[in-house]
């Protein structure tokens, strides 16, 4: 007998109920690859997937894919315990880019740029392999607000983690379930579930990461500005293009004034 859901559970199953709703992320006969990387985040979007899936009005099939890239002391041993304890159909996939990185990147310097593209390449080339519709990321809306910032901060444009993206080379549809959950919510429920988190050892102790120094400011926003947060991802969803500079986006050159010019007026005495 199962558990009851806790409020948590609750609010967080409609969050991602809702995104899945609005941005039509998951189709009838899908099969979502879901990205398990041993983090909170993961582990808590393949157990809400799980729930929904349970009770969803469509069809669609789920399998948990983790990708070890022999990081030093990496616990082979703990997902795949973990999910043939939960009946979830899973791969490993095995692909050394951690001597890459390690070859590549000088030491001291920010591997995350290079992981990440090593990473997602691997991912994309097993989900077309295997046939996966959707490929599901961890990603939740604090790592979209942070995105929006280090964008804007660092790369001179406005834009951020889209909750559902065709890839470049337009094979790949990825979703990221978890768009309208907090990372704090999030947190809370991975101590509740007692998941078997793996920390991601690649990186070190690299504190001084733009990423970091992005999230202690909008941590600061927050407690100075309470739902700060809240205001700044509502912005994401109300964006007017008129407004902003971008003349690819909206086409300035042609507007005209509505207002008739006074020579042009006819007077109607009658």
């Amino acid at each position: 007998m199962s558990k009851p859901s806790s409020k948590l559970e609750k609010k967080l199953r409609h969050q991602v109920g809702q995104a899945i709703q609005d941005f039509n992320m998951i189709e009838e006969g899908d099969h979502v690859m879901v990205c398990l990387s041993g983090g909170k985040d993961s582990f808590a979007m393949l157990d809400i997937l799980r729930t929904l899936q349970a009770h969803a009005p469509i069809s669609f099939k789920i399998t948990a894919v983790n990708l070890d890239q022999k990081q030093p002391g990496f616990p082979e041993h703990v997902l795949p315990e973990y999910l043939k304890s939960i009946h979830v159909p899973f791969h490993i996939i095995e692909e050394d880019t951690y001597s890459v990185v390690k070859r590549v990147i000088p030491e001291g310097k920010t591997t995350c740029g290079l992981c990440s593209r090593l990473r997602r390449g691997v991912l994309y080339g097993f989900a077309a392999e295997h046939g996966f519709s959707k490929i599901a990321l961890g990603h939740h809306r604090d790592d979209m607000i942070e995105t929006l910032f280090l964008n804007m901060f660092f790369a001179g444009s406005l834009k951020t983690m889209p909750p559902k993206l065709k890839s470049d080379d337009g094979q790949h549809i990825v979703i990221r379930p978890l768009a309208y959950c907090q990372e704090s919510d999030l947190i809370q429920f991975a101590e509740e579930q007692n998941y078997p988190i793996i920390p991601c050892n690649l990186c070190g102790s690299q504190e001084n990461l733009q990423r970091q120094n992005i999230k202690q400011m909008l941590a600061q926003w927050e407690n100075e500005y309470p739902n700060r947060m809240d205001v700044l991802f509502k912005s994401l969803q109300n964006v007017t293009p008129s407004h902003l500079l971008d003349h690819k986006l909206y086409n300035f050159n042609d507007l005209t004034s509505s207002k008739i010019p006074n020579e042009l007026k006819i007077i109607n005495l009658s």
